[in-house]
């Protein structure tokens, strides 16, 4: 009951002025209660206390607007109580409100613009109105002006028509700016406009800078911009020259966005704390910048602690193979480097860089299965791997065939050949045969040697066709091979038995 008697008198200031407000004054109401709170009558006590004691209507008025008090002491008005004193103020106040402007929001136009509010008869309109002929909804010029209030501030901002121009060029719609600007962020209209020039210069067409900042719009709004100048200067400080940069972010995109940059910048580091030569960083970053966009990699002191390396061990292994960098230092990764071999934790790595190069995508689950699959360092699966493309297999292909049959590089080099060597020389199979089969590499001799040496007893019989698939023979199961190729003939279960008392 306290607290209505004061909020009333409060309110009753503000809607006689036309100004409906927003519950700031609560503060002021509490300061009032303290001075009269052992009156018998608090109302009429409250209205003597006012009429001798008159409240300064601009404090309150300023924080229903969403000012803070420490924020209102810098721009209350010196000479003025009553807010009817300045009417010029009250009524650029009911223009942005009949707008739509958030009441909210209209502190913060005050006080960074607050020549807005000393506009004469029908030019704060004006003004408004001459975004909206730009092409823009009113929703959108109510974001911008709330984000931008110096937009308001003299003609139509020069800058900032030229930001929107460029947008349309690019096949961007005049509102797509609103749905991206937010009130939290300030923005430079003429930093934005020379970044969107900048990328011109690089080789982007408008339609692919449309493309990059539809799917990215922080990479424009975020900074005004600002992070892609500053990439751009590291890697030129790097030692990367003009023309390699822009290659670069012609043909990844999208390491301009703020967080692979900084992902970027952070393995620059790195390497530069590990002792790595500029020249050597300079190489790294342009043979794998996508990737080094991609992957957030630990402190190089918790990988020397890990690995017990020193730094100029660790930059010799990155500088061998850039790619074990990060399955050495990953942060996604160090679950799978702390289960791996104590001993030798660089072989682990080894093999992890191995499947990297073979196109798997670092800690997907497909890598994660791949690496539990595998056996052997990544050494001597790169020797298997050479072998089946030494023996006459597209390089592309035994990567296809090793992904659908990982255990094929479970095989030594010797097993490996021997099988190949059994299947062109003693099976009379060409070698492709096993592109649709891999897994006629992973069966043993024994079942090989066996179900062919039956299979072609068959064949010469006439009773099997020709050239049957290696999956047909190999692998179907013990009862159904005995159906379909011993059975099959009289004689078949005998010699079958003979067969396999010679071969074991």
């Amino acid at each position: 009951m306290v607290s209505k008697s004061s909020d009333h008198h409060l309110s009753r200031t503000y809607q006689n002025k036309g100004i409906m407000w927003g519950g700031a004054p609560q503060a002021k109401s509490k300061d009032l209660l303290s001075k009269v709170e052992n009156e018998r009558d608090l109302s009429r006590a409250i209205s003597r206390f006012l009429r001798y004691n008159p409240i300064n209507e601009f404090e309150p008025f300023l924080e229903s607007l969403g000012l803070t008090p420490s924020e209102i002491i810098s721009i209350l008005p010196r000479n003025l109580m009553f807010l009817n004193d300045d009417q010029v103020m009250l009524d650029n106040f009911h223009i942005l409100c009949d707008y739509g402007i958030p009441r909210c929001k209209i502190g913060k136009i005050y006080k960074e613009a607050n020549d807005i509010f000393r506009y004469g008869r029908g030019e704060l309109a004006s003004k408004l109105a001459s975004y909206e002929e730009l092409g823009l909804s009113r929703s959108t010029v109510i974001k911008l002006v709330s984000c931008c209030p110096m937009l308001l501030i003299g003609n139509v901002n020069r800058e900032f028509v030229d930001v929107l121009e460029k947008l349309k060029a690019f096949g961007l719609e005049s509102d797509w700016i609103g749905c991206h600007i937010s009130g939290r962020r300030t923005y430079h209209w003429n930093r934005m406009f020379d970044t969107l020039c900048f990328l011109g210069e690089v080789g982007y067409t408008d339609a692919q800078m449309g493309i990059l900042f539809k799917s990215n719009p922080a990479m424009l709004f975020e900074c005004s911009g600002k992070s892609i100048h500053v990439f751009v200067g590291r890697l030129i400080k790097v030692g990367l020259k003009m023309n390699e940069i822009c290659s670069l972010l012609l043909k990844n995109p999208q390491i301009l966005s703020a967080k692979c940059a900084r992902t970027i910048w952070r393995a620059m580091c790195f390497m530069y704390e590990i002792g790595m030569g500029p020249g050597d960083i300079a190489y790294i970053i342009a043979t794998n910048i996508q990737v080094l966009g991609s992957h957030s990699l630990q402190q190089p002191n918790a990988v020397l602690k890990k690995l017990k390396v020193e730094k100029d061990q660790l930059c010799q292994i990155i500088k061998k193979d850039p790619l074990t960098l990060f399955g050495l230092a990953s942060k996604s990764g160090t679950y799978d480097i702390g289960r791996a071999s104590s001993s030798n934790p660089i072989k682990y790595v080894e093999k992890r860089t191995f499947l990297l190069g073979l196109g798997y995508i670092e800690n997907s689950d497909e890598m994660t299965k791949a690496l539990k699959q595998f056996r052997g360092r990544g050494d001597r699966l790169q020797e298997r791997f050479d072998c089946l493309v030494l023996a006459g297999l597209d390089c592309n292909i035994v990567t296809n065939m090793i992904k659908h049959a990982p255990s094929v590089l479970n095989q030594t080099k010797d097993v490996l050949e021997k099988k190949i060597d059994c299947l062109r020389n003693s099976l009379g199979y060409p070698l492709d045969s096993i592109v649709g089969f891999p897994s006629y590499l992973c069966y043993d001799m024994e079942r090989i040697n066996l179900r062919f040496s039956m299979y072609i007893w068959l064949r010469n019989r006439g009773v099997a066709k020709p050239m049957l698939s290696l999956s047909t023979i190999l692998a179907c199961s013990d009862a159904r091979f005995m159906k379909y190729f011993v059975d099959i003939d009289p004689e078949g279960p005998a010699m079958w038995e003979s067969l396999k008392k010679s071969l074991t």
